[in-house]
C-alpha cells in the first residue's frame, strides 16, 4: 500500500508539472497573440466583419465641338465572392454546381471559377463589365458570399474614327494612350468606397457600423474636333488606301484662324472598344505569332498619334515655308524672274529639278506652281543660313507645338551652326529635314490668318456632370511670324498651285482652292529608299480660309506623286466639307461654262493605246484625230494637243500623234 501510494504522488506531481508547463505555453501563447502579434489578428478581424466594396466613378464623356459623343462610359457591374464564406457554407458538391451555374451566366469555365472559390484572399472579383440581364441572373442564385457592385465600362460609338486621337483605356479604367492618357487625371474622377460590418455570411449586421464614399464622378471633355469633318476625312482616306495600295494614310485638318483641329484621322485604324486587338484579320493572325515583347511594341506603334509622334520629309509642301521667307525678307517678289537649266550648283555639289530639261524662264509663282527645286535654293542662298534659320523657329519648326496630347515629336533638323550650304539646300524644298505633320499645319497655317500662327487646339472646354463648364481651353496667339500683305501673296500663289500648276487635281469648279504637293523618298539605311510620303497641303477658301488640309501618303504603290495620290484625297475632303461649312460656290466665266456642259477639261491619254484614247476622248464630248492624218492601226499615243488639263469648247478637236 505504501508503495502504491509513493507512485501515485509521483504521477500527480508530473501531471501537476505537464498542466503547469501546459498553461505557461497556454500563457506565453496568448500573450504573444494579444500583445506581440495584436495588429496582425485585429487586422484579419476586421477583414473577416468587414465589407468594402470599391465604388468605381463615372468616367467623363468625350464630346465633339457640337456636342456629339465620341466617347461615354456605360453602366455595367462586377461580381464578387468571399471564399472563407463560399466553403464554410458550401460542401464541395454544392460548390460544384454553383461553379457551374455561374461559368453559365458569366461565360466563363467552370474550373476557372472554382480557382476563386479556393482562393485564400478574403474577397475576390471574378466577373466585371456584366450588363443588367447577367447581373440580375447572379443574384437570382442567392448565393452566400457573392456580392455585386455597379459600375461603368468605356464605350467609343465611332469605333476606328479618330482612334489614335481618342486613344482608350486599360481594365482598370486607366487611360492608356491619346485624349483618354492626357486627361487622365480629369477624365477618371475619384473611386468611393461601402463599407459595413457583417455576420459570418456576408450580411450587413443591423446595428454594424456603415461608411459610405459617395464616388466624384469624372469630367467632361469638349473636343474641338467635328464629327462630321472627321466623317469626310475617314471616308477619303479609306478609299484613297484602297486606291493606292499605301502602307498607311494620315489626314489632318484646322481652322487657321484659331488653331481649332477639326479631324485627325489615320488608316489603318484600331477599335478602342477592344484596344488590344488589330483591326484587320490579316493583322490578328500576324499578332498572335509575335512574343509578349513583340506584341507590347505592335500594341504601342498601333495605339500612337502618328500626325503627332512620326517624323516625316515634307518634300516640295516645304516650299511654302521657303517662299513665305523670301517675299517676308524681300529678297523676292511674286513677279521676280528666275531661270532654271534643270539643276543647280551647291558647292561643287549638283542638286537637280525633278525635271531634267528645267522650267528655263518663270516668275516667282510659276516656279512654285512648277515646284522647281533650284528656284527654292536660289532663295535660300539669297536669304543666308542666319535668316533663314531665324525664320524656320519663327515658323515653329525648331519646336513643338504644344498641342495638348502625349508624345508629341521634336522635328529632326540640324543646328545652325552645323548647317551647310548643301543642307539649307535640299532643306530648302523639303528634304534633309524631318518634322511631324502637326508642325507642317501650324506654319501653313500662318498664311491663312494673315501671319500669325495660332497654338493648336484640341479641347475647347471641360465640364461637369451637370454640364456646368469647370475649365475653358481658349485660343492661342504665338506670334505674327509673316505681314498680311506677305500671306496674301502666298495664298495668291497657292491658289495658282491648283488652278494652273502642278496640283490641278485637287480643283473644284466654283472654290478658291489653294495647296501644294509633295513627293519625298523615306530616309532608310542612312540614304533614301524607293518608297516615298506623298502629299499635300491645301487651304479653302482662299479669300476666307476656314480649313487647312493635310494629307501623307505613306508609300503608296504604282504613281507615288503627291498630286496623284494625296491630292485628290484633299479634293474629296473639300468637296464635302465645304458646302457642310455653308461655303458658298462662285463660279469664274470659263467654271460657269464647264458646269453648264460648253466646256470640257481635255483628258490625259499620252501613253495609251491610240484606241482607248480615241475613247477617252469622245466621251468629254470631244473629237478624235490621229497625227499623221493616214495612220492606220493601233499605236502608243506619244503626245497630245491640246494637252491635258486645257479647258475647250465641247466638240473641239483632240489631236493623237505617233511617235
Amino acid at each position: 500500500m505504501h508503495k502504491i501510494g509513493q507512485n501515485n504522488k509521483v504521477r500527480i506531481v508530473v501531471a501537476f508539472l505537464v498542466m503547469g508547463a501546459l498553461i505557461v505555453v497556454l500563457a506565453l501563447r496568448t500573450a504573444w497573440i494579444q500583445i506581440v502579434r495584436a495588429d496582425e489578428y485585429s487586422e484579419k478581424a476586421i477583414e473577416q466583419q468587414t465589407s468594402d466594396i470599391p465604388l468605381e466613378a463615372k468616367r467623363g464623356s468625350i464630346f465633339d465641338r457640337n456636342g456629339k459623343e465620341m466617347a461615354t462610359s456605360a453602366t455595367c457591374y462586377s461580381v464578387w465572392i468571399r471564399p472563407p464564406e463560399i466553403r464554410k457554407n458550401y460542401k464541395a458538391a454544392k460548390q460544384e454546381e454553383l461553379c457551374g451555374k455561374l461559368a453559365a451566366i458569366l461565360d466563363k469555365n467552370a474550373k476557372d471559377i472554382q480557382k476563386y472559390f479556393d482562393s485564400k484572399s478574403p474577397l475576390v472579383q471574378i466577373a466585371r463589365y456584366l450588363d443588367k440581364d447577367q447581373v440580375d441572373k447572379v443574384r437570382a442564385l442567392e448565393i452566400t458570399g457573392l456580392e455585386t457592385a455597379e459600375g461603368t465600362k468605356r464605350y467609343y460609338p465611332l469605333k476606328t474614327s479618330a482612334a489614335q486621337l481618342l486613344g482608350s483605356v486599360s481594365d482598370d479604367n486607366e487611360g492608356r494612350s491619346g485624349i483618354e492618357a492626357e486627361f487622365d487625371s480629369y477624365l477618371a474622377g475619384v473611386p468611393g468606397r461601402w463599407i459595413k460590418e457583417t455576420d459570418v455570411n456576408g450580411n450587413a449586421l443591423a446595428f454594424g457600423n456603415k461608411k459610405f464614399y459617395s464616388a466624384k464622378d469624372g469630367y467632361n471633355l469638349n473636343l474641338t474636333i467635328d464629327e462630321v469633318i472627321q466623317h469626310y476625312a475617314e471616308k477619303a482616306i479609306a478609299a484613297g488606301l484602297k486606291k493606292t495600295k499605301a502602307k498607311r494614310i494620315m489626314c489632318l485638318i484646322m481652322d487657321p484662324k484659331t488653331g481649332d483641329i477639326l479631324a485627325m484621322a489615320t488608316n489603318p485604324s484600331f477599335d478602342p472598344n477592344d484596344a488590344t486587338e488589330p483591326a484587320t484579320a490579316a493583322e490578328r493572325k500576324a499578332f498572335q505569332k509575335l512574343d509578349a515583347k513583340g506584341q507590347s511594341a505592335y500594341l504601342s506603334s498601333m495605339w500612337k498619334n502618328p500626325l503627332v509622334s512620326d517624323l516625316y520629309e515634307p518634300g516640295s509642301t516645304f516650299k511654302l515655308i521657303t517662299t513665305s521667307s523670301a517675299l517676308e525678307e524681300g529678297v523676292a517678289t511674286p513677279e521676280s524672274r528666275f531661270y532654271d537649266p534643270g539643276y543647280i550648283n551647291v558647292n561643287g555639289t549638283i542638286i537637280h529639278c525633278w525635271s531634267s530639261g528645267g522650267h528655263g524662264s518663270q516668275t516667282l509663282v510659276e516656279a512654285v506652281g512648277n515646284s522647281c527645286n533650284p528656284v527654292q535654293v536660289q532663295l535660300a542662298q539669297k536669304l543666308g543660313r542666319d535668316k533663314y534659320y531665324n525664320y524656320l523657329e519663327m515658323f515653329g519648326i525648331t519646336e513643338k507645338t504644344g498641342v495638348k496630347l502625349p508624345g508629341e515629336a521634336s522635328a529632326l533638323i540640324k543646328s545652325k551652326a552645323s548647317l551647310g550650304p548643301v543642307d539649307q539646300a535640299t532643306m530648302a524644298f523639303g528634304q534633309g529635314i524631318a518634322l511631324t505633320p502637326i508642325q507642317l499645319v501650324t506654319a501653313v497655317n500662318a498664311i491663312g490668318n494673315g501671319g500669325v500662327i495660332m497654338k493648336p487646339r484640341i479641347v475647347k472646354s471641360m465640364t461637369d456632370q451637370n454640364g456646368k463648364t469647370v475649365k475653358t481651353y481658349s485660343t492661342e496667339k504665338v506670334r505674327q511670324v509673316i505681314s498680311e500683305k506677305t500671306a496674301s501673296e502666298m495664298r495668291t500663289i497657292m491658289e495658282y498651285v491648283v488652278s494652273k500648276g502642278g496640283a490641278q487635281t485637287a480643283k473644284i469648279a466654283g472654290y478658291r482652292i489653294g495647296g501644294k504637293t509633295g513627293t519625298a523618298n523615306k530616309a532608310a539605311g542612312g540614304g533614301y529608299s524607293s518608297n516615298t510620303y506623298s502629299s499635300f497641303v491645301g487651304m479653302a477658301p482662299m479669300n476666307n480660309p476656314k480649313l487647312t488640309v493635310l494629307v501623307v501618303v505613306d508609300s503608296p504603290k504604282g504613281v507615288k506623286y503627291g498630286s496623284t495620290v494625296a491630292a485628290p484625297i484633299a479634293k474629296e475632303i473639300f468637296s464635302n466639307a465645304l458646302p457642310y461649312l455653308n461655303v458658298a460656290k462662285s463660279y469664274t466665266t470659263q467654271e460657269g461654262q464647264q458646269a453648264a456642259g460648253e466646256v470640257v477639261q481635255v483628258p490625259d491619254v499620252t501613253g495609251m493605246s491610240s484606241g482607248s484614247a480615241a475613247g477617252a476622248v469622245r466621251a468629254k464630248g470631244l473629237k478624235a484625230a490621229f497625227m499623221p492624218s493616214r495612220t492606220t492601226g493601233s499605236f502608243k499615243v506619244v503626245a497630245q494637243y491640246p494637252k491635258a488639263g486645257q479647258v475647250v469648247k465641247k466638240g473641239s478637236t483632240v489631236y493623237l500623234y505617233k511617235k
